[in-house]
C-alpha cells in the first residue's frame, strides 16, 4: 500500500507539472480538485493496442503501429509537441535512457511518441524530432516515430494504455501523465514505466522482455528470472524466490555435470 501511495504521489506531481509553472506564478486558476481522477495511467497489462490505429508520422506520411513496429517491440509515450513543461522533459528522459542501451531503435525495437493534441499538425512533430536529434544525437531520434492523428485514434490509443488526460480551458494546455509503455510485438501491454526518468537497464529487460524472445541472450532469461516487474512501481526488483530458484537449479546441474564426469573418469 504504501508503494501504491507513492506511486500515486508522484503521479500527481508529474500530472501537476503539465500544467503552466509561469502562468501559476502570475495567479492563474489552481489546479482542478479532481486533477489525479481526471488525468494519470490506469495499468492496464496485457491489454491489446490498436496496432492498427490511423496516425500521420512527422513526414505527413500515413502509418500504424504495426507497420512501424514491424514486428518489433514498440516503446511508446503520449504528450503533445506544444507541451510548455511536462513532455519536453519526457523526451529529453526518454533520450537519454535510450543513448545508453547497446540496444538500438529501428533496428531492434520501435519507438513512437504520439501526440494527444489533434490540432496538431506534422510540422509540430517534424520540429521536436529535428530539435530533440540535435540535443541528443547519441539516442538515434532519427529513427523514432513522432505521429500525429485524429480524435478517435488518439482517444483508442489512450484508453487501450489506460491514459487519461483532458484539456483544461483554462490554462488552454492539456493535463496528463507522464510515462513509458512498453508494447510486445503482437500489441498487447507488456510493462510500463512511470516519471520522466528511467533506468537504462531496466528498460533494456523492460524490450527483451516484451520482444517474446526474440531479443536478448541467455543471461538476459536468467536476469528477467531472478528479477521481478513491480507493477506499483513501474521498476524491475530482485525476487528473492526467484533468484533461489534459479540458484538451486544451477546448483543441481553443476552437481550431476560433476557427477557425470567422475563416472566417466571411473569407467577411464
Amino acid at each position: 500500500m504504501r508503494l501504491l501511495a507513492a506511486t500515486v504521489s508522484r503521479l500527481a506531481l508529474l500530472i501537476a507539472l503539465c500544467l503552466p509553472l509561469a502562468a501559476l506564478a502570475n495567479h492563474a486558476p489552481p489546479p482542478p480538485p479532481d486533477l489525479t481522477q481526471r488525468a494519470g495511467f490506469d495499468q492496464q497489462l496485457g491489454a491489446h493496442v490498436p496496432m492498427d490505429a490511423h496516425f500521420h508520422d512527422a513526414d505527413g506520411t500515413p502509418v500504424d503501429l504495426r507497420t512501424l513496429a514491424r514486428g518489433k517491440p514498440l516503446l511508446l509515450a503520449m504528450g503533445y509537441y506544444r507541451c510548455p513543461n511536462l513532455c519536453d522533459v519526457v523526451l529529453q528522459g526518454m533520450a537519454h535512457s535510450l543513448a545508453q542501451l547497446d540496444l538500438e531503435p529501428g533496428r531492434d525495437f520501435a519507438v513512437a511518441f504520439v501526440g494527444i493534441d489533434p490540432a496538431e499538425t506534422a510540422r509540430d512533430a517534424h520540429r521536436t524530432q529535428v530539435m530533440l536529434a540535435r540535443m541528443q544525437p547519441s539516442a538515434h531520434v532519427a529513427q523514432w516515430h513522432f505521429l500525429t492523428g485524429e480524435p478517435p485514434a488518439i482517444a483508442a490509443l489512450a484508453r487501450a494504455i489506460g491514459f487519461r488526460y483532458f484539456y483544461d480551458a483554462r490554462l488552454h494546455q492539456y493535463a496528463h501523465a507522464a510515462g513509458l509503455v512498453a508494447i510486445t510485438p503482437d500489441g498487447k501491454v507488456a510493462q510500463y514505466f512511470f516519471g520522466v526518468s528511467w533506468p537504462p537497464a531496466s528498460l533494456r529487460l523492460a524490450l527483451v522482455s516484451a520482444s517474446q524472445g526474440r531479443l536478448g541472450s541467455l543471461i538476459d532469461r536468467l536476469v528477467l528470472l531472478c528479477c521481478g516487474y513491480d507493477p506499483a512501481t513501474g521498476r524491475y526488483s530482485l525476487a528473492i524466490g526467484r533468484a533461489m530458484q534459479v540458484l538451486g537449479v544451477a546448483f543441481v546441474l553443476a552437481l550431476a555435470s560433476w557427477l557425470a564426469r567422475l563416472r566417466a573418469r571411473a569407467r577411464a
